[in-house]
């Protein structure tokens, strides 16, 4: 057609180059994946070799089906059977496994049964990362963010859920039950038994699902954490930002390096809160970075006592803000913190100046407390402002001077929030945005770690890559 730029004629003959390699450019990704897998000990990782029947032939080498999988995630191909389409159609993934084409059931099997190697490869990539230089490691920032499982909200069960739908059955089953014998008195002839008929059905169908969802209660009963999932058991309820809605999926943890943005230590939980993921977040991160000190940044819900003290003592420096758990503030009244401590006296000094002295040591959740109160307080001005009570009392914890230095940080001119915020989420909202509108593919918590990390590989391969480049990168990646 004149005036456009034409193509090659279908039926054409085209010579192909006589290798393969010559369609790979030096600076491919895809060259990365390839040395990267090269340099790696499969056998040290505990990756197996497909065992095959006596007379069949014989498996693929794991080193094929790894590369495939990093290739994969690493642009947006995580289904097996995609997978096994690629490799008999991209040119790339024929160079990266030497035209091999596996069918999808192997590659999915390998993904399941080689599931803690693949969690090794994901640690040994950081690894490299800190060897080359990329990783300084000084600070992180950890935070959590929910995924979304196999298993729909509909399929998933707590006592809550039962009850209301219960309600919803059995008021169905009255209205049932009145609608026939309305049209029982009312109406005559053929019509009448047509109608009946079908309400009858309906009303059985009814009575065969409150059965079930009362089978479902009991069974209840024996699950620990008083949730059942039918379709991925390990999946649970989680509560999100938005309002009256929530998810059944599972809760990941990173930890993420604040000046490369890299993560260096996951985890994936089925537990839908963040307070005891604190400690071994930080922990993981430090022993990935292979440092004895490191600080930790996370948001106000991982404030737990007992974390913050296991970080102090594995030499980690924890910063997270307290939550407001008391409403005193909004109504004008005074809170905890405008009461000063005297760590010589060991005594409260209130805003009216009067000091709250130590009265007794108690046990609370499992930590040791102590009580301040002043007797005085009937007579101060400034009682209304203060307690509604008799007396003003202060609790305070045996190791708070902990909460007291991390309060001293927030409070500096450089905020470590905001550094918290622009780092952690980042990798969050790119890795949920390669996943699209969709869940893990995979069932089983063991099943799912899995899949994350060659997400968190994949993201950070693309993140050394922006930072120094292929070429910088394929040349440091041999030991």
């Amino acid at each position: 057609m004149a005036g456009f730029i034409e193509g090659v004629q279908r039926g054409q003959t085209v010579l192909f180059p006589d290798r393969l390699d010559d369609w790979i450019g030096e600076d491919d990704l895809v060259r990365v994946v390839d040395l990267f897998v090269a340099e790696l000990d499969l056998t040290s990782l505990g990756f197996m070799r497909a065992s095959s029947a006596r007379t069949g032939r014989p498996g693929y080498p794991p080193a094929v089906l790894l590369k495939l999988f990093i290739y994969g995630y690493l642009n947006r191909i995580p289904s097996s059977r995609r997978l096994e389409r690629e490799a008999g159609r991209n040119v790339e993934v024929m160079w990266l496994t030497g035209r091999l084409v596996p069918d999808h059931k192997t590659i999915a099997e390998f993904r399941r049964t080689n599931g803690r190697a693949i969690r090794r490869t994901c640690a040994q990539f950081v690894e490299l990362c800190r060897r080359i230089g990329v990783l300084k490691g000084d600070c992180v920032a950890i935070d959590g963010s929910k995924f979304k499982s196999v298993n729909n909200r509909d399929r998933n069960f707590t006592k809550n859920k039962i009850a209301s739908r219960l309600a919803h059955l059995e008021a169905d089953v009255e209205r049932y039950i009145n609608e026939m014998v309305r049209i029982d008195r009312q109406e005559e002839g053929e019509a009448r038994v047509d109608k009946v008929a079908h309400l009858a059905r309906r009303y059985g169908r009814i009575q065969q699902e409150i059965a079930r969802l009362k089978a479902m209660d009991r069974a209840l009963a024996d699950a620990p954490d008083g949730q059942i999932s039918l379709t991925d058991p390990d999946a649970r309820a989680m509560a999100t930002s938005a309002r009256h809605s929530g998810m059944v999926g599972y809760n990941v943890q990173t930890a993420v390096d604040t000046e490369s943005h890299i993560i260096v230590a996951h985890e994936v939980t089925n537990q839908g809160f963040d307070r005891n993921q604190l400690s071994p977040m930080a922990i993981a991160a430090r022993d990935a970075l292979h440092r004895e000190d490191l600080h930790a940044i996370a948001d106000k819900g991982y404030f737990s006592g007992p974390e913050i003290l296991a970080c102090q003592e594995a030499g980690i420096t924890a910063t997270v803000p307290r939550p407001a758990t008391s409403g005193n503030a909004t109504k004008g009244m005074y809170v905890k913190a405008d009461f000063a401590y005297d760590a010589e006296r060991d005594v409260y000094v209130c805003p009216a100046g009067e000091d709250l002295i130590y009265r007794y040591t108690t046990e609370e959740r499992g930590v040791q407390v102590r009580r301040y109160w002043i007797n005085e307080c009937q007579t101060c001005p400034l009682q209304s402002r203060c307690t509604t009570g008799t007396e003003r009392r202060i609790t305070r914890w045996e190791h708070e001077h902990l909460i007291d230095a991390m309060r001293d940080r927030l409070s500096r001119d450089t905020d470590p929030m905001p550094l918290r915020r622009c780092t952690v989420e980042h990798p969050f909202g790119t890795i949920k945005g390669w996943m699209g509108h969709t869940h893990f593919l995979t069932r089983r918590l063991k099943n799912v770690r899995t899949e994350m990390a060659l997400n968190v590989m994949a993201d950070n391969i693309k993140r050394v890559i922006s930072l120094i480049g292929i070429r910088h990168l394929i040349q440091s990646i041999p030991a």
